[in-house]
C-alpha cells in the first residue's frame, strides 16, 4: 500500500478533485434529464393505459434521483494493466449522455467486481486500486477529498490499507452506514450471490451480516429489476428501533421503495391489545399449532350427503347424485388445496358435471349458461353447506374457547396441559370483541394461509432469523413461497424462549432445508479485546457456532468493580467515556434502567432511549440492543442481565458485542464469565 509523495500527491488530489467536480455536474444534469423526460413523457402519443404507466415510471425515476443522498461519488478507482483503462466506482452510475463511458461505475457492476476481489495473487487484469479518503461527514465537496491510497497488485502489493481501517473503525453516530466503500471478498461473494438461491448468513458479531444482506438486496435490485420489481422486496427486523437504525442504507445504494418491516407489521390484522403468559405464548408459536389449525379449518368440510342435488334451469331440473357429490370433495380435499381454492373447486366440479349432461343432452352450451349455473341457489347453498365460508378469527377463536373444539383439533398433537395454556381465561363474546395478543396473530396469519395464499414477494431478507418461532418462520415462508430469501442471524444472539438451536432446524420451518449456511467469523468493527471477552461466555452458550475473530487490535476492554455503589460506578464510566469521540450506550437489565437513569440524571447527564440514534448518550434496556452498535459501551452490572430471563446468558453475549471502540464492564456482584 503506498501513498505519493507530498508533490505528486497533491496533484494527484488536484485531478481525482476535478473529476469529482465534473461528476457533480453530470449527476446534476441526469436530475435535471430525469424531471424533463417526466413533462415530455405526459405528451407522448399511446393508449391510455401505455402513457400512465410510462408516466408512472418517469415519475419514479425522477423522484429517485432528486432524493439521492448527498455524499461523495466515488470512493475507488481501477487502472486496468491491459488497456489502460481508468474507472471510478461509487454507489451509482454516473455519465454525461447515455451513451457516453461512465464517469463512475456503480460498485453492483460486474465490471466493479475486481475492486472488491483483486489481490496481488490474482490481480484479475488490476493494475492499480485506488481508495479515496473523504473527511468524516462529507456531503460531496470535492474539497473535502483529502487523501488517496493506491495498491499495486500486480508488484504483490495487497494489505488493508489505512483508509479502510479509518472508515471501518470512524466513530459512528445515527444511523446504520452503507459498506460499499470497504465490502471485503468473502462480503462480496455473499453479496452478489444468485437470486434463485436462498443463502443463510451464520455471522459473529461485527461481521457485518446485517450491511451484506441490505447490500444483498440492493445487488439483486441493480442485476434483477423488473423481476425483483415484480414482486416487490421486504427487509424484515427484529423491531422498530432496529429498522430505523438501517433505514438510510438502501437510499443511500440509490434503492427507495423497499418495503421494511417487522413481521408483527407484516402480518397484523388486528392491533394488539392482549398479552400471553410464558406458557401460552410458547404453544402458540410452536410448530405443532399449524397441524392443530388445519384440522380445526378442515373440519368444517362435510362430505356426508343424504340425497343429490337438483338444480332448476328453466323447466328442466339437472340432477347430481349424491354418490357423485361425496366423490367430488373428497377428491378436492385429497387434493389439499388452500381452504378458499377447495371451495371454489367443488363448484367448479359440479357445474362441470351439470354442463356434461347439459351437452349430452343439447350441444355444447354458451358461457352465459354456465355463469348463471355457476350463480344458481341449489350449488351455491350446497357448497355453503359442505365446504362453508370463514374467516381466520372464526377459527383460532373457536380453538382458544372451547375445550371440545380445541380437543378434537390437538388430539394427539398437544397434551393436555398444552389445550389448557391455550384456553383463554375469559372468552369473549364473539371474535369481533376478542383481544388479540401477538402470538395470536402469528396464529391468525397461518389460519389465513391455509384458506388463501398470501401474496409473495421477489426476494426476502430476514434479519435476526435465529429468533423467529417455527410458526413465525412459516408465516414469512409463505411470503417467499415463489421467491428465495437471505437470512441473517446469530444462533449464540438467540435471546426468545423459541430461538433456534441450529440452522437445519429453522430453515426447514422457512421452507428453505436445502439453502446453504455460510459462517462469517471475522470482525471488522468489534475489537479484539470485546471479541475475547465473549467467546469467553460463547463456551458457555447451548450452540454449536464457531468462536469469532476480530481484525481490530484497537480499542479498549475495562472491567469497574463497583462495591455497592454501581449507579456511581456507571456515572463515572459514562464521564470517562464522554472524553472520547462518538456515541456511548449504557445497557442495563430492563428493570435496573430507571435506577440508572436516576443516577445519570442526578449527575447532570443527559440521556436519550434507543429510538433517539443522534445522542451523544443513550440508556438501552438489555432488550431492546440488538443490532444495534455504540461507540462505547457501559454494561451494568451483568449477572442481572444474565438472571432476567431464561436465555440471559445470550442476552448478555448480545450486551457485550455492541461497542465498536471500547467497553465497560460495571459490576458488584461477581461476573457470569
Amino acid at each position: 500500500m503506498t501513498s505519493p509523495d507530498p508533490g505528486r500527491l497533491e496533484h494527484a488530489l488536484h485531478l481525482e478533485r476535478t473529476h469529482h467536480d465534473a461528476c457533480r455536474a453530470a449527476l446534476a444534469a441526469m436530475v435535471d434529464g430525469a424531471q424533463e423526460q417526466v413533462v415530455t413523457g405526459e405528451d407522448v402519443s399511446a393508449s391510455g393505459a401505455d402513457a400512465e404507466v410510462l408516466g408512472y415510471r418517469l415519475r419514479s425515476r425522477a423522484k429517485e434521483m432528486r432524493e439521492l443522498p448527498e455524499g461523495p461519488l466515488f470512493f475507488g478507482r481501477l487502472d486496468s494493466s491491459a488497456d489502460h483503462q481508468t474507472l471510478h466506482i461509487g454507489r451509482l452510475r454516473i455519465s454525461e449522455h447515455p451513451a457516453a463511458p461512465p464517469l463512475v461505475v456503480d460498485w453492483r457492476a460486474p465490471v466493479s467486481r475486481a475492486f472488491y476481489q483483486a489481490g496481488a495473487r490474482d490481480p484479475q487484469g488490476v493494475a492499480v486500486r485506488r481508495r479515496f479518503g473523504w473527511a468524516p461527514g462529507s456531503r460531496g465537496d470535492s474539497a473535502d477529498l483529502t487523501g488517496l491510497e493506491d495498491e499495486h497488485l500486480e508488484a504483490g502489493e495487497d494489505r488493508v490499507g489505512d483508509i479502510v481501517l479509518r472508515e471501518i473503525e470512524r466513530p459512528r453516530v445515527g444511523p446504520m452506514r452503507d459498506i460499499a466503500a470497504t465490502i471485503q471478498p468473502e462480503q462480496d461473494d455473499l453479496v452478489r450471490g444468485d437470486l434463485r438461491a436462498s443463502v443463510c448468513v451464520q455471522g459473529a458479531p461485527g461481521t457485518g451480516k446485517t450491511a451484506v444482506g441490505l447490500h444483498r438486496a440492493a445487488y439483486l435490485l441493480y442485476t434483477h429489476p423488473q423481476r425483483i420489481r415484480r414482486g416487490g422486496m421486504l427487509i424484515l427486523g427484529p423491531n422498530r428501533t432496529f429498522l430505523a437504525y438501517i433505514s438510510q442504507v438502501l437510499p443511500a445504494l440509490g434503492e427507495t421503495g423497499v418495503r421494511q418491516a417487522t413481521l408483527q407489521e407484516e402480518i397484523a390484522r388486528h392491533p394488539v391489545r392482549g398479552e400471553d403468559d410464558g406458557r401460552a405464548a410458547a404453544v402458540k408459536h410452536d410448530g405443532r399449532m399449524a397441524e392443530v389449525l388445519r384440522r380445526a379449518l378442515y373440519a368444517r368440510v362435510s362430505a356426508e350427503v343424504v340425497e343429490g342435488l337438483a338444480i332448476p334451469d328453466g323447466s328442466y331440473r339437472w340432477r347430481v347424485p349424491a354418490g357423485e357429490l361425496v366423490r367430488i370433495v373428497a377428491g378436492v380435499r385429497a387434493e389439499e388445496p388452500p381452504y378458499g381454492v377447495g371451495r371454489e373447486r367443488v363448484r367448479a366440479r359440479v357445474v362441470a358435471y351439470v354442463r356434461a349432461q347439459a351437452e349430452r343432452r343439447e350441444g355444447p352450451v354458451p358461457n352465459s349458461w354456465v355463469r348463471r349455473i355457476e350463480r344458481a341457489r341449489a350449488i351455491s347453498g350446497y357448497v355453503d353447506a359442505v365446504w362453508p365460508r370463514v374467516r381466520p378469527e372464526e377459527v383460532v377463536a373457536e380453538l382458544l374457547t372451547d375445550p371440545g373444539a380445541l380437543e378434537r383439533a390437538a388430539d394427539g398433537v398437544l397434551d393436555a396441559e398444552e389445550q389448557k395454556a391455550l384456553l383463554w381465561d375469559k372468552p369473549p363474546r364473539s371474535w369481533k370483541s376478542a383481544r388479540w395478543s401477538a402470538a395470536d396473530l402469528v396464529l391468525l396469519d397461518e389460519a389465513d394461509g391455509l384458506i388463501e395464499h398470501p401474496e409473495a414477494y421477489g426476494h426476502v431478507v430476514v434479519d435476526e432469523a435465529q429468533d423467529l418461532s417455527p410458526m413465525e418462520c412459516r408465516a414469512i415462508a409463505r411470503r417467499a413461497s415463489f421467491g428465495s430469501l437471505t437470512v441473517l442471524g446469530d444462533l449464540a444472539q438467540g435471546t426468545t424462549p423459541w430461538a433456534a438451536r441450529t440452522w437445519s432446524d429453522q430453515l426447514a420451518h422457512l421452507g428453505r432445508p436445502d439453502a446453504a449456511v455460510v459462517p462469517l467469523t471475522t470482525g471488522f468493527r468489534v475489537p479484539e479485546a470485546v471479541v475475547g471477552l465473549a467467546n469467553r461466555l460463547l463456551e458457555r452458550l447451548d450452540v454449536d457456532v464457531p468462536a469469532s475473530r476480530s481484525l481490530r487490535r484497537d480499542g479498549e476492554l475495562r472491567i469497574r468493580e463497583a462495591g455497592d455503589d454501581v449507579p456511581g460506578a456507571v456515572v463515572a464510566a459514562v464521564r470517562d467515556a464522554l472524553l472520547r469521540e462518538g456515541s456511548i450506550g449504557v445497557v442495563a437489565a430492563d428493570a435496573d434502567v430507571p435506577r440508572v437513569r436516576a443516577a445519570l440524571h442526578a449527575a447532570g447527564l443527559d440521556t436519550a432511549g434507543p429510538d433517539d440514534l443522534g445522542a451523544r448518550v443513550t440508556l438501552v434496556p438489555a432488550t431492546a440492543v440488538k443490532g444495534l452498535e455504540y461507540d462505547h459501551v457501559v454494561a451494568v452490572e451483568p449477572a442481572a442481565i444474565a438472571e432476567a430471563e431464561e436465555r440471559g446468558l445470550h442476552r448478555l453475549y448480545v450486551v457485550l458485542t455492541r461497542a465498536v471502540s471500547g467497553l465497560e464492564v460495571v459490576h458488584g456482584r461477581p461476573l457470569p464469565l
